[in-house]
């Protein structure tokens, strides 16, 4: 005969084993959660509103990070918490994908763009961009705002254009580089640039800048904007906003915003 007490010990282990085998596995710490995007700056307006369509067809919101290119890729490469990266152009890509920071396959080109040259509202900056000196004689002693030539991609379109056109000798003592594409468009909304050099859609954003002129397509790469989703990403949803961003219904919106196709 088994003691009453150890009876009732015995009765309680059994029950404590029958709860830890039934009970529910830990969740996925993704689970139930939009997946993480981190995007080029230009993108911020469209890509807020593909996100909401999103949402409204049903979906986690995503959690939206805008900046340059370069600093979400180095962020990716730290070991940043993210799933999707769209960037402005396909270097940025390219190394995360060489480095095998880009889930395989996954990989799209996704938009493209144009840049302008803009100034403050109300500006009566004229430049003829057929005429090497013109930029140059209308900055005067102001500066050229536009993001940094070095590694900013729409700061590269920027000065492969000017170089194509002979204007960037004349001019690139006086370019004032930012950390972006919207921290150069902000120093011309501000005043603080009398001439910039943006993406259209930047400057089609901003009711405050006006475009003085548009740099021909052919001098200049193409602009793509490669998306894909990232190796390290758990998120269930992360290939399916991807496949959005591709939908009719996202590319509508995109053109509302006044990006191309790729």
């Amino acid at each position: 005969m088994i003691p009453n007490r150890l009876r009732t010990i015995f009765t309680i282990l059994c029950a404590l084993l029958v709860a830890a085998c039934n009970a529910p596995s830990e969740p996925d710490s993704d689970a139930g959660k939009g997946p993480v995007v981190l995007a080029a700056a230009s993108l911020q307006e469209a890509l807020t509103e593909v996100a909401d369509a999103w949402v409204k067809a049903g979906h986690s919101a995503p959690a939206l990070s805008f900046a340059g290119s370069p600093a979400l890729a180095r962020q990716i490469e730290s070991g940043a918490q993210a799933d999707v990266f769209v960037s402005a152009d396909e270097e940025w890509m390219d190394e995360l994908e060489h480095k095998g920071l880009v889930r395989d396959g996954t990989r799209r080109a996704l938009l493209g763009n144009a840049i302008v040259l803009i100034a403050p509202k109300g500006s009566r900056a004229e430049v003829s961009l057929e005429k090497p000196g013109s930029l140059s004689a209308a900055l005067g002693d102001g500066r050229l705002a536009m993001a940094d030539p070095d590694a900013v991609p729409a700061g590269r379109y920027g000065k492969a254009a000017l170089e194509s056109l002979g204007i960037w000798r004349g001019v690139s003592e006086k370019v004032a580089p930012a950390e972006n594409v919207r921290a150069a468009l902000a120093l011309v909304e501000r005043g603080q640039a009398p001439l910039g050099v943006v993406y259209a859609t930047d400057a089609l954003a901003s009711d405050k800048v006006q475009i003085v002129a548009r740099f021909p397509a052919a001098s200049h790469p193409p602009i793509r904007y490669p998306a894909a989703v990232l190796k390290a990403s758990r998120n269930p949803d992360a290939a399916p906003f991807l496949t959005f961003l591709q939908s009719d219904e996202a590319r509508r919106i995109f053109a509302r915003h006044s990006f191309t196709a790729p």
